[in-house]
């Protein structure tokens, strides 16, 4: 069978930019398709092409006519889901394929694809999940029942059997397909930074309960690791890429399967620089474990602090605390290891937590703070307990770029001050 993914355009939307004609917010990251590669890994029964539309804006008609696919897969975040309603209907008015959706926005909030111009959702981790479904529409039997996968039924009730996520959905024995992108290779850059970056997945999963995070929805709240032997063959299948990006919810999420893991790359010779995920209070309960990595090649690590007073990372149900963060940010300082933070700006800041967010940053040195507005995302909790206070339904500005609540400053202030911010930090960052 014929397989098309396509991994949806630029497509999210900007109210600062419309409004007030403020562009400072934008940042041009590229990144490879990695979900849609390691779908494609486990379909080596079929003909597959991946087809990546931020790489290729203008392809998605032509691989529909020259490929001729049997069935599409979208995968979507949030603010791509409008989008990926629209491509789904052209494949249905040009081509008549069967239609299948994924991703994030698809596991959070499956009942948004239950339309007529889709025939599947498949909900959380897809690797087992969508080739189950591929064999099952080849062999023209009944899909209906696969765990994780739902049948739509535009106009009625979307129901589907939960799936129990363990080891082997991660199907071990189907590496990621980096050669179906090898065309967009050099566009896989982190451009401001002047390098190419590879990604790959060592673990899957988180087990904590943000409530404006999405990622425990992709495997129901279990982290599951790769073998050493699984991600060390990943990352040479990427050749001469110089940076690796681990993209994982949390790569220390099991402290030993990554001090194993750190172990295996020295073994085998593998210089890259790695970039990873990491929690603040591993960072102070395993110092040694980052030491060791550091040997390693680990050049940056990412941290969700979140916020900066116990309280407001207490009401986002982030466990930590400034004062644990604080000292991560000291042993990563003392490694020479430097920091890509994550902030959550609320609509609710005034002048006064703005002006407290700029000092925090600038007085701990974060090499590269990233900013996003809190926002509720259909399917998570946030969203159930802001439903009331929702203003802007329309998905396409669910960026993490914009407040779709009521700011308590005056909107323009508030993106003046939030745009600011982003520019600032972005003046001098380093990776």
């Amino acid at each position: 069978m014929k397989i098309l993914l396509v991994n949806p355009p630029n497509c999210g939307r900007s109210i600062p930019e419309e409004r007030y004609g403020i562009d400072s917010i934008r940042q041009i990251f590229r990144g490879e398709p990695l979900a849609l590669e390691v779908l494609a890994g486990g379909l080596e029964d079929h003909e597959v092409r991946i087809l990546d539309l931020k790489a290729e804006p203008g392809g998605f008609h032509d691989a529909l006519s020259g490929f001729g696919p049997d069935l599409v897969g979208f995968t979507a975040v949030t603010c791509e889901a409008n989008t990926v309603v629209r491509l789904a209907e052209e494949v249905k008015e040009n081509l008549g394929a069967t239609v299948v959706t994924g991703g994030i926005h698809a596991s959070c909030d499956p009942d948004f694809f239950n339309r007529s111009c889709i025939d599947y959702v498949v909900v959380g981790l897809g690797k087992a999940s969508f080739a189950e479904l591929a064999a099952a529409i080849e062999a023209d039997r009944d899909a209906g029942n696969l765990p994780g996968v739902a049948r739509t039924n535009s106009g009625g009730r979307l129901a589907f059997v939960p799936r129990e996520f363990g080891p082997a959905d991660l199907v071990e024995t189907g590496p990621p397909r980096y050669d179906l992108v090898a065309r967009y290779r050099d566009s896989y850059t982190l451009s401001s930074l002047g390098f190419r970056i590879g990604f790959v997945a060592s673990a899957f999963g988180c087990p904590y309960r943000c409530s404006f995070c999405c990622i425990s929805s992709l495997t129901g709240g279990r982290y599951l690791n790769h073998t050493v032997e699984t991600v060390i063959a990943d990352i040479r299948a990427l050749g001469d890429i110089p940076v690796i990006r681990l993209v994982d919810a949390n790569t220390f999420g099991d402290p030993r399967h990554a001090s194993l893991l750190a172990e295996g790359i020295l073994s085998a010779g593998i210089r890259k620089n790695f970039v990873v995920d990491v929690r603040s209070d591993t960072v102070v309960l395993h110092p040694d474990l980052l030491r060791r990595w550091k040997e390693a090649g680990l050049r940056s690590v990412i941290i969700g602090f979140e916020e900066i007073t116990d309280d407001a990372l207490a009401s986002l149900n982030k466990s930590g605390s400034v004062a644990v963060n604080d000292e991560a940010i000291a042993i990563l300082h003392e490694m020479g290891v430097s920091i890509v933070g994550d902030f959550i700006v609320s609509p609710d800041y005034d002048e006064e937590r703005f002006d407290a967010l700029e000092r925090y940053v600038t007085e701990r040195k974060i090499d590269l703070p990233l900013l996003a507005v809190l926002t509720p995302l259909p399917g998570h909790p946030l969203h159930a307990a802001w439903s009331d206070r929702i203003v802007l339904h329309d998905l396409d500005y669910y960026t993490l770029t914009n407040a779709v609540v009521p700011t308590f400053l005056g909107e323009k202030r508030f993106y003046e001050r939030y745009a600011g911010l982003v520019k600032a930090f972005h003046a001098n960052a380093r990776l």
